[in-house]
């Protein structure tokens, strides 16, 4: 790492080479995350499992994703980033490897449920808030808007060539790709993954020389500080309005488009790479727009750009239903309009956790409300499974969704009304 910042010579500073390094940490947990989504149809084919059935090991994962998230921000407090990364990639590689070998609906509820959505916990979106507080005083949130990019990102580069590898040698070849893949980042992260800026005598990016470097806290005992936070945090008004919006914004995303939009598109006619290939499309341009997102949390009403991006998507997924029917500009007009707010609410989000909890909390509180994110993808997940197998179509679910949506956009402005920041102890 010395050496790498050495070469830099102060051209660029180094928090930009961590922002990169935890980048393509979180595209393969990305990439990851995103693969049952391929696997459903053929899984479905040739086992005879159940759409709501795939979908029950899909929402455990999801639901590990988050609640796996305080308890990776403590221990990365306890034992360290790097350490706790490499622990997280090493068994997600692992466990998308063994998955190969399952033939019962039950193997993949613990691999793909218990064991890969643990481990995808971790390399998270408490991850991303970890790096962004750690090294960055300015510029945050550019920085977390790249960061939560990589998600969009992750299914651009995996979704098409997952689903073409599927559609051509079935579903077993892909665990291997992304095992793979997986497996990649390990040496990234074991030689480029600084702790600090202190490590490398730097300070943070805009710090000014004459601030006194930050007093590390003495390591405490990870699950006892998670909860602690909680317990804190829990008191106030802000984290639950915090924790809805999070819930619908997972619910509305990675637990129901992310989940069954490549299904929902075979029910129209559509094939899984002409599916995988539209959320793909989606990915590219909700990489600029959380990136436009991070810059103008940066700048802006963190309230009122929540209130603009959950209205939004809720209005495309009332719309959504509609675009199959629409020659030509149906579905693309909604890839553009979703894909620009997929996840475009995390930076405010972020923002928002920042002023009410504090820098050194942020991340830990910032991991709870991920946990309900990833508790409404779980409910989405299930949910909308469930509803395609008992009604025949997505078409409820979808409303339903859109509908959660419009309600968070009238919450969000009522979140840190006051302006002021509120400790929370985390003992």
């Amino acid at each position: 790492m010395n050496w790498v910042a050495r070469r830099l010579n102060g051209r660029i500073h180094y928090g930009w080479v961590a922002v990169g390094v935890v980048f393509l940490v979180l595209l393969a947990a990305a990439g990851t995350r995103a693969t049952p989504s391929v696997m459903m149809l053929p899984l479905e084919k040739q086992f005879g499992w159940s759409r709501g059935t795939i979908s029950l090991a899909i929402s455990i994962n999801l639901a590990l994703y988050g609640l796996a998230g305080p308890f990776a921000a403590a221990a990365m407090q306890r034992f360290g980033v790097r350490p706790t990364v490499l622990a997280a990639i090493a068994t997600l590689a692992a466990g998308v490897g063994i998955s190969s070998m399952m033939t019962e609906p039950w193997q993949m509820v613990l691999v793909w449920g218990v064991m890969v959505g643990s481990a995808t916990g971790v390399a998270a979106l408490t991850l991303s808030a970890t790096i962004v507080n750690r090294w960055f005083t300015t510029h945050r949130g550019l920085a977390m808007g790249i960061l939560t990019a990589s998600s969009a990102t992750g299914q651009l580069v995996f979704l098409p060539f997952l689903a073409s590898i599927s559609e051509r040698f079935g579903w077993r070849p892909v665990v291997f790709v992304v095992a793979a893949a997986a497996a990649v980042v390990l040496p990234l992260v074991a030689w480029l993954l600084p702790e600090r800026p202190t490590d490398l005598s730097l300070r943070p990016v805009g710090e000014a020389a004459n601030v006194p470097p930050a007093a590390i806290s003495p390591p405490k005992n990870p699950i006892k500080v998670a909860f602690g936070t909680l317990a804190s945090a829990s008191k106030t008004r802000d984290f639950w309005l915090l924790f809805f919006s999070f819930f619908v914004c997972g619910a509305s995303t990675n637990g129901y488009v992310g989940t069954h939009l490549i299904a929902m598109c075979s029910d129209y006619g559509m094939t899984q790479v002409q599916g995988a290939t539209l959320l793909a499309a989606m990915g590219i341009f909700d990489l600029f727009g959380t990136t436009l997102s991070g810059w103008l949390s940066d700048r802006f009403n963190a309230r009122l750009l929540l209130f603009w991006y959950y209205g939004l998507r809720g209005l495309s997924l009332i719309y959504l239903p509609y675009a199959f029917g629409i020659d030509f500009f149906g579905l693309p007009l909604f890839a553009v309009f979703y894909g620009l707010d997929w996840i475009a609410t995390v930076p405010p989000t972020v923002r928002l956790a920042t002023d009410v909890y504090g820098k050194d909390s942020a991340p830990i509180v910032f991991g709870w409300i991920v946990a309900g994110h990833q508790l409404g993808a779980a409910f989405a997940a299930l949910g909308g499974g469930m509803l395609r197998s008992s009604l025949g179509s997505y078409t409820i679910a979808t409303m339903i969704s859109g509908g959660l949506c419009l309600v968070a956009a009238v919450t969000v402005l009522r979140i840190n009304r006051a302006g002021r920041s509120v400790g929370v102890a985390a003992t």
